[in-house]
């Protein structure tokens, strides 16, 4: 794709956000778009987003698990970036009418203490790196109509970020073995999925290393007091307005998400 047609859907898909109207898959009008291509249009979004205020608090990788790359459609991973203005606190309600098409996740949350870069990152180099882990809730969402993705509209659309709800109980990498944490899902009371940490790239902390070393060649590193989301735990569940959704992480704690009631 050649600057100008970067740009147009780069712009598009800002104004997805403005009009809550998402637009048809990019892979239709581009068939010949490429990941490179989806990252630059990912990019000047987030060049757009930091020149109006927004700040980037981190970064989360997406389609880490088999559940979510058989529900998506795709076959490897991607990344997208966290800004200030994605973050809800928990149990505090959260505007669903701010997103187009939401659903939600669970995940185990890395905050990092010390930068981390690539390329030749290793677990241990990533296990240093982490000061704590916390039980999150990522809202996906997508500009994209009824969830039509390929790997480059998925991409495009900043990975398919909408929100972040992280919970309160920090917890030692020391104290926990990510690759057997275990996780509950409760939609409106009602269980509706169960998962582990395995489950992500056979552990979180390999999905943290991918993305520190795919992010170096670029010139980014990971940065101390940024938040790293490294995937889901199980498949995830459109939400709307008066939902509560609970995830319980053995060893981790809980997390909250409220969605405001109908008006």
């Amino acid at each position: 794709m050649d600057t100008n047609a970067v740009s147009d859907v780069a712009a598009q898909l800002l104004q997805a956000y403005e009009t809550g109207k998402p637009m048809p898959p990019i892979i239709d009008s581009h068939p010949g778009a490429t990941v490179g291509d989806a990252y630059r249009i990912q990019q000047e979004q987030v060049r757009t987003w930091l020149a109006g205020g927004e700040v980037i608090k981190g970064h989360k990788v997406g389609l880490s698990s088999a559940a979510m790359q058989e529900q998506m459609g795709v076959d490897q991973p991607d990344y997208g970036h966290l800004l200030s203005g994605m973050f809800h606190l928990e149990q505090q309600p959260i505007r669903t009418a701010n997103f187009l098409q939401p659903r939600i996740e669970p995940e185990i949350a890395f905050v990092l203490g010390k930068p981390l870069s690539g390329p030749g990152a290793t677990v241990a180099d990533a296990a240093r790196a982490v000061e704590f882990v916390l039980p999150a809730l990522e809202i996906v969402d997508s500009r994209i109509q009824d969830w039509k993705i390929s790997i480059v509209d998925t991409i495009a659309d900043n990975a398919s970020s909408g929100g972040v709800v992280l919970g309160s109980k920090p917890t030692p990498l020391s104290a926990v073995d990510l690759r057997l944490v275990g996780c509950t899902l409760h939609q409106r009371g009602e269980l509706v999925a169960t998962g582990a940490g395995g489950a992500v790239l056979g552990s979180p902390l390999n999905s943290l290393v991918w993305l520190a070393n795919t992010l170096g060649p670029h010139g980014v590193t990971l940065e101390a007091g940024h938040v790293v989301l490294p995937g889901s735990m199980t498949r995830a569940f459109p939400v709307s307005a008066g939902d509560t959704v609970v995830a319980n992480m053995a060893g981790l704690g809980s997390v909250t998400a409220v969605f405001d009631t109908p008006e």
